[in-house]
This record gives structure tokens, sequence and C-alpha cells, in this order.
């Protein structure tokens, strides 16, 4: 059962690709502005990358979440968040033989749960042409949902988030370009003594179209730190990995060394009274990974305290 269970062990994903990125920022907001976000994710995951890097085009399953979230500047340098996600989930399969289903995917049939309290404090180091800001976040499982399974709201687990995000204003070639990058560091929970601890990166240009209307390209890359690798296919024999226990086994869904790259773009739109935003991720390549890809939109309303 270990083995057959290959393609489960890759469906659960973290909801809104990456918890926290919604105020990814290097720039800060002035004190006593804040904003109330709504935004929507719809993620199909269309195969898996088995250990080898081979695509697996099985075992499809598809995620939508709905997010609230409040932010708030309380000094020109200092900001907090908070923001808690419910998520839709729903196996479609088919899954390789010998698979094994678990009870919440074997009907096929959508299931939906609070996930996880997400909160943040911001801190600007420079503003201006190159802005440098660093940021400490937590996540928190708002109830114990289930979590063993594809169909599944995600990981249950408690994570600190360490990042610093950066900006440099491209002024030399156009007022309109600017250069972001962000590293955060995660420290998750172990599960039977394993670290699984991961490291996130992205980098992305973004063109202001005008003073309402931007775009934005990029690429993120993700690298776990521990974690255990399932194994591979090749032909019709399965190469076992590293979960060689019952214990190690049953705790698979959390503990897959998930490394991967993901690359895409997205725009923003500015009206009186809210902004607008889209943007669209696929994945395409890593190990012990998804395939596929997500779709997110949403809006903002802004608020100023005097």
């Amino acid at each position: 059962m270990r083995r057959a269970a290959l393609v489960g062990a890759l469906v659960v994903c973290a909801v809104a690709a990456e918890p926290g990125v919604v105020h990814a920022q290097a720039w800060p907001a002035p004190a006593g502005a804040g904003s109330v976000t709504v935004a929507t994710q719809v993620i199909d995951n269309t195969g898996h990358r088995l250990t080898d890097g081979t695509l697996l085009p099985d075992g499809k399953s598809r995620n939508v979440s709905a997010l609230i979230d409040l932010d708030y500047a309380i000094t020109d340098r200092l900001a907090v968040s908070v923001g808690l996600p419910y998520v839709f989930s729903r196996y479609i399969g088919p899954g390789p033989p010998p698979f094994i289903e678990r009870a919440v995917d074997a009907c096929r049939c959508w299931n939906s749960a609070w996930q996880d309290i997400n909160a943040s404090v911001r801190y600007t180091l420079t503003d201006g042409p190159v802005a440098l800001t660093t940021s400490v976040a937590t996540g928190l499982p708002s109830h114990d949902y289930e979590w063993q399974g594809e169909a599944v709201a995600g990981f249950g687990l408690r994570e600190l988030r360490l990042a610093v995000d950066g900006g440099v204003r491209l002024e030399a070639l156009s007022p309109r370009l600017a250069l972001l990058g962000r590293y955060q560091y995660a420290i998750v929970e172990r599960v039977l003594d394993v670290s699984h601890n991961r490291s996130n990166v992205s980098a992305s240009l973004s063109v202001a179209i005008s003073e309402r209307f931007s775009v934005r390209g990029g690429v993120d890359w993700q690298r776990t730190h521990g974690g255990l690798r399932f194994g591979s296919i090749q032909g019709s024999l399965i190469v076992p990995g590293e979960f060689t226990t019952d214990a190690l086994f049953d705790q698979h869904d959390r503990l897959l060394r998930d490394n991967n790259v993901r690359v895409g773009g997205g725009l923003s739109y500015s009206l009186p009274r809210v902004d607008l935003f889209m943007s669209y991720m696929q994945f395409v390549a890593g190990t012990d990974t998804h395939a596929g890809h997500a779709l997110t939109f949403g809006m903002s309303v802004p608020f100023q305290r005097h």
C-alpha cells in the first residue's frame, strides 16, 4: 500500500500557492493606510512530477480557495496583516493501479474547511529608489481539520516564516520599471522528528503601463530542506523512496521533499475606491511535486485613518 499511494503523496497543496504573499512588497504604505482584500484562487493539479522529475499525468485534483485579509500600516515603516482562507478540494483521479483511495477522495466530491490563520508583521529598513522590507509571519491551523488524502484543506502544521522583500526602481531605463525580489525561509512543525523546512525565492519585473494599470511577470522557486523522497516509476516497476516504515508512510502527505519552479504573471488596475488584480502561475519543473497551474483574482479596498 505504501508504494501504491505514490500519487496520493503529491496532491495536497497549500492554498494561495504560498501563504502570506498577498502583502509581499518592498515599498511601505504610509501610516494609517490599510486595506481589506478578498481573493479567490483556482488550482488545477493536472499531474505529478516524481522523484526523478518524470511527469505522471494521473491523480488529478482541483482546489478552490477564498481568502479574506486585513492589512494596516501602524507607522510609515511598520505594518501588520491577518488573513484566513476557506478551501474547497476535490479529487478527480484516476490513480494508477493499484492505487488505494482514502475515503475523503473516493466520492469524487467537494470537501471544504477553513485552513490556517496567517498573521504577519513587516518592517521597512530602507525606502526610496531601493527598498528593503523584512517580515515575520505565522501560519496556525484554524482547527483540527482532515489532512490525510487529496481532497483536504492543507497539512495542518504550524509554521514560522522569515522573509525579506527588495525592490529597485529602474529609473535609468524607465520610471515605469521596477525589479522585485523576495526570499522566505519557513520553519515548519516537525513530524516524526523529520525536518522539512523550506526556502522560497521569487524575482519579477513590474511595468506601470499607466497610473492605474500595471503588469508583472516572474519566476518562483522552492527548495525543501529535508523531507523525504517518495520514489519513481520506471516502466512497470515502482522504485521505492525513503518512506520505509508504516509510521513514515502515514505522514507522507506532509513530509515530501517538494522542490519546484513556477513561472507566471499578473496585472492590477486601480479604480477610485477599489484595486482589482489577477495572476496566472504555471508549474513548470520540479521533483516530488505537482504539475498544473493556478489562477488568482480578487479586489482590495483601501482605507486611510487620519
